[in-house]
């Protein structure tokens, strides 16, 4: 797999703000009321995709940039999406996570363009250290070169279910005033996924409030905001690319992190490679598990929407830190 990297916050608006307008493009009704009378939208990648398809439902018609199985950060956007996005609707992005997307979003010329970055508030997470309690930016460890965005931050926002509802909210207001005939439905849908994500919040809480470990590795480090959430301790093998091999300090340093957290579990996901887990669990005598970032659903995927493939997160979670 490519290089994956951490998404800005802004990068994150961006995209969702791209989704939209992506969705709508391909949709082939320019406008609302067009051949099929559903409201257009275009989002950039999965997370802005479905917010759309569960607010919109039978009012919208959704279609997303990057393909299930594709590396978002690396998707390259073809002439053909581009004249797509400018017919769409509304395009839900998340700016600075994929700069293909941010260019084609600027030149669309889409009237309803929803920066999911701009939706909530995005904080730097550096590969390595503690993400949780009132730390703000971590320093990002020297080689993690996470700088990519507005100040370096993190755009892996969908991953905290608490912002990802704020991003509901704010994809469900643009929806509105895009489609004010259908505004009622919107609002009814909005507040009925953001309930379901109050739910999946209370879930992740209870079920990881007592751990013998609070550390978890992993090889892509996305999941600053849900160690954040709920008082974990992050720390990721190389940051950047999932696949690269980690500096022989490093594995030193995890070596060392394991033993002092009673860590037993190297996580790696399913749109890149398992080989570093593998070097460092083999090197440490740990086990390995699947954490999914969730930036794409394919059929290797544990789960078939964000809210199973998250409920496999929390029990292998659950699993790897001596849940009580």
């Amino acid at each position: 797999m490519n290089v994956r990297r951490l998404i800005p916050t802004a990068a994150l608006a961006g995209a969702v703000a791209l989704g939209a307008a992506a969705l709508t493009s391909c949709s082939g009704a320019g406008a609302v009321g067009g051949e099929d009378g559903k409201l257009g939208v275009t989002a950039s990648f999965y997370p802005l995709q479905f917010v759309a398809e569960q607010i919109g439902k039978e009012h919208v018609k959704v279609d997303g940039l990057t393909k299930p199985g594709v590396e978002p950060h690396d998707l390259e956007i073809t002439p053909k999406q581009t004249a797509q996005l400018g017919e769409a609707d509304v395009v839900l992005y998340l700016k600075n996570l994929q700069p293909a997307v941010d260019k084609a979003v600027a030149q669309s010329g889409v009237k309803n363009i929803v920066d999911a970055a701009t939706l909530t508030e995005l904080e730097a997470h550096g590969a390595s250290g503690h993400d949780h309690g009132s730390e703000e930016a971590h320093a990002e460890g020297e080689g993690h070169d996470h700088s990519h965005g507005e100040g370096g931050t993190d755009p892996h926002v969908w991953l905290d279910p608490v912002k990802y509802a704020e991003i509901a909210k704010g994809v469900g207001a643009a929806l509105e005033k895009a489609d004010p005939g259908h505004a009622a439905d919107y609002k009814k849908n909005t507040d009925e996924l953001v309930g379901k994500l109050a739910a999946l919040d209370t879930e992740f809480k209870d079920g990881l409030r007592n751990t013998a470990s609070r550390t978890f590795i992993t090889t892509h480090s996305a999941f600053g905001y849900l160690a954040e959430r709920y008082g974990l301790d992050q720390e990721g093998i190389s940051g950047v690319d999932p696949e690269s091999e980690p500096s022989p300090a490093r594995m030193k340093d995890l070596q060392a992190v394991a033993k002092k957290d009673n860590v037993t579990t190297v996580f790696f996901e399913t749109l890149a490679s398992d080989k570093t887990a593998k070097t460092l669990a083999t090197d440490t005598g740990l086990k390995t598990d699947v954490l999914d970032p969730l930036e794409g659903i394919t059929d290797t995927s544990q789960g078939a929407d964000y809210f199973e493939v998250m409920r496999s997160n929390l029990k292998n979670l659950q699993k790897a830190l001596g849940a009580k």
